[in-house]
């Protein structure tokens, strides 16, 4: 007897050739199954380039995707250099130069990248390195590594030629010390700012990359590290399935693994709207949500895309060629 997931997949693999609906044959054969959109196997590469990334600010980074590829480059160069931009804005709060610091007043990033390889690399606990997102990519590129911590990730950017500078702001700092006087001086979970840059983007061949990265929450207790630089949880690529990334309190993404999650969901035939969907279902029916913010985006190898969240004000931006939309999310509530 064939084990229930292998049935299942023959049997959407099976109607796709005989021309039939599979999530109607796969409702029949287990009313139990999760619905189908399309079978993934019957989805073409979309090979137009093709990008998203979360909040307003992935407007900026998508153009600066854009250009990358237009000068011949691939998803990976997309993802990073244009989350790079949002890197260097001082003007955000929760990403790179400017981002809120920790309890102690220090900045700390994680970032990870993912190609369509499937290699991947991350830095987390990093401070004093304006682009994390650049020094994973390192890691990735040039070291038998995915991910480096702390001391010695700052130590592996400055052997590969990353200057060092102060990323607090004045603004930054001035956040802190008003935090400071209101807030009660312990490591809790707040809701302040959890507003991390997560960028996918598909290349003119086809292929999949991902980015992610974040200055954390907002003066948490010295050296947490949330979901940004772990692959599966808040990055996941591949390349022949989709990818995902996510935004939001990061504890709850590593307790579900949630893009991982997913681009597993794509891969049964979920769309990315649906695999969202679930993923922000199974955080909601696990812990109490009243003061928690996910979402997830997600791009499969067709050209389709999707997000979720658990709360309303989730937005981000797609481009597809050279057009670019700012898009709401849709949420539970």
């Amino acid at each position: 007897m064939l084990p229930r997931r292998t049935f299942l997949r023959r049997a959407a693999a099976m109607a796709a050739v005989l021309g039939l609906d599979p999530a109607r044959l796969l409702r029949a054969a287990d009313p139990t199954a999760a619905p189908i959109s399309q079978p993934l196997s019957s989805g073409a590469r979309f090979k137009s380039g093709h990008m998203l990334a979360t909040w307003n600010h992935g407007i900026a980074s998508n153009e600066e995707g854009w250009r990358q590829m237009q000068a011949g480059g691939t998803a990976l160069d997309a993802v990073v250099e244009g989350t790079a931009v949002v890197e260097s804005d001082p003007t955000g709060s929760s990403v790179g130069l400017g981002g809120r610091p920790d309890r102690d007043g220090k900045v700390t990033l994680d970032a990870c990248v993912m190609n369509a390889a499937g290699d991947a690399g991350g830095v987390c606990f990093l401070e004093d390195i304006e682009h994390p997102v650049r020094v994973a990519r390192a890691v990735m590129e040039d070291t038998p590594h995915v991910l480096l911590a702390g001391q010695g990730a700052r130590d592996f950017a400055i052997a590969k030629g990353f200057k060092t500078r102060d990323l607090l702001t004045e603004d930054s700092r001035k956040a802190w010390e008003e935090w400071k006087k209101s807030a009660e001086y312990k490591p809790i979970i707040n809701i302040e700012n959890h507003d991390t840059i997560g960028m996918l983007a598909q290349d003119l061949e086809g292929n999949l990359a991902g980015a992610c990265t974040t200055s954390g929450l907002a003066f948490k207790l010295r050296g947490r590290v949330g979901d940004s630089p772990i692959i599966g949880a808040g990055l996941f690529v591949d390349n022949e399935v989709g990818a995902c990334t996510a935004t939001g309190l990061g504890e709850a993404v590593m307790k579900t693994l949630g893009s991982f999650l997913v681009v597993e969901l794509m891969r049964q035939g979920a769309s990315p709207a649906e695999a969202c969907l679930e993923a922000t279902q199974r955080i909601a029916a696990r812990m109490p949500v009243e003061d928690l913010q996910v979402g997830y985006l997600a791009m499969d190898i067709s050209g389709r895309a999707g997000a979720h969240a658990i709360h309303g004000g989730f937005n981000y931006a797609r481009t597809l060629g050279q057009r670019t939309q700012l898009i709401d999310a849709p949420s539970l509530d």
